[in-house]
């Protein structure tokens, strides 16, 4: 900057240098004019000198200009070089986005393939449960098809307690379908010893005053449903009472088996009075559970009962076995003799061939003079034979 009075003159704007070397190309006419006239020279020549000056800061403001031009050039060299290095550096970092960005699609293609494969397996596995479904729905429908008739539900209920019986008890211990002397046809007979005697099982139940429980919606229809459940069960009991309860051909109970869990539970839940009705006629309530804890009583009184009938063939056999011991043991006596004379017979063998041993030694290194008559043994007792 340069300061002529009150302005301020910008040496770096291309218009004041412009106008600066036009004002030093006018300097240099007048000097040129001074020249010419002597006179002029005078008055010219502090001016000229001004002139030289300021043609001077002219150069010194080319040669500036010049360092301002290399010091921008340098500065672009050095922005480009920023540039280049700048997009090599953003060139990598996307290329490392882009990598990073391909590895993150595969791994989601990879788990969305895999989850694709689970969920395939998924609904594989829920076809089948949809299948099972299917065919146990027409199962349900088969047995309440099965239920809903009477004949078809005691035969129902008398596969069941053939099952039950078979697993609990051996076959030789009851007859299915057995006719007593009343003419009457039991479902099951078991056959117990006296006492308590035979015991019959009878597998029919009432399921449609059940059923009629079930479907109760108002007040009135569950108690005209309990009315029926009560009256239906009330006879079945004294039904069981009255024909399988035979003085001195069965015991003096029987069994009522209801193959649902569900309406044995209906009865002890809401019908006390109902099993306690059955405890006083000597007719016991089971169901499948409870029918195969009291079978495996039972099979615990016929085991009983077979080990009493067999308790004199054991003593027979007890006996035989005990001579048999006895007769053992005078064998192994006797062998045990045969022992004892063996290994002295073998100890007195293993002295002899010691003698014999030291005789022989002595022989062979001719030391006839050590040789000294030996004592007189015992004769050994000869092995038996």
């Amino acid at each position: 900057m340069i300061g002529i009075g009150a302005h301020r003159i910008d040496l770096g704007d291309p218009l004041v240098i412009a106008a600066l070397m036009a004002g030093a190309v006018l300097l240099l006419l007048l000097l040129l004019v001074w020249r010419a006239s002597a006179r002029s020279a005078q008055v010219v020549a502090p001016l000229g000198l001004h002139m030289m000056q300021l043609a001077q800061r002219v150069q010194a403001l080319s040669d500036g200009q010049q360092q301002l031009a290399g010091g921008l050039h340098h500065v672009s060299d050095a922005q480009a070089t920023s540039q280049a290095k700048m997009l090599q550096l953003m060139e990598l970092r996307l290329a490392e986005v882009n990598r990073t960005m391909v590895e993150s699609l595969h791994g989601s293609a990879t788990r969305t393939a895999r989850s694709l494969g689970d969920l395939q397996q998924r609904l594989a596995a829920i076809d089948k449960a949809q299948a099972n479904i299917e065919k146990l729905s027409g199962n349900v429908l088969g047995l309440q098809d099965i239920l809903s008739n009477k004949q078809t539900r005691g035969a129902f209920g008398e596969i069941q307690l053939h099952d039950i019986v078979l697993k609990a008890l051996p076959a030789d211990s009851f007859t299915m379908q057995a006719t007593l002397s009343n003419g009457r046809r039991a479902d099951c007979l078991i056959h117990l010893p006296n006492p308590p005697g035979p015991i019959v099982i009878d597998s029919k139940f009432p399921l449609e005053a059940y059923e009629a429980l079930r479907r109760a919606r108002t007040q009135a229809e569950l108690a005209e449903a309990q009315r029926l459940m009560r009256g239906a069960v009330r006879a079945h009991i004294r039904a069981i009472a009255d024909r399988y309860l035979i003085e001195g051909e069965t015991a003096d109970g029987a069994l009522m088996f209801l193959p649902s869990e569900a309406v044995y539970a209906e009865l002890h839940a809401n019908f006390p009075d109902l099993v306690r009705e059955g405890f006083a006629a000597k007719v016991w309530i089971v169901s499948p559970t409870t029918c195969m804890a009291t079978l495996n009583t039972m099979r615990a009184v016929l085991k009983d009962a077979r080990m009493r009938e067999q308790a004199g063939a054991i003593r027979r056999e007890l006996a035989a076995l005990y001579l048999d011991v006895e007769r053992l043991g005078g064998r192994v006596a006797n062998l045990d003799r045969h022992f004892a004379q063996a290994a002295k017979d073998i100890e007195e063998i293993k002295i002899s061939a010691e003698k014999a041993g030291k005789r022989a030694h002595r022989l062979d290194n001719f030391d006839f003079e050590e040789i000294a008559p030996e004592p007189a043994t015992k004769p050994s007792v000869p092995l038996p034979s």
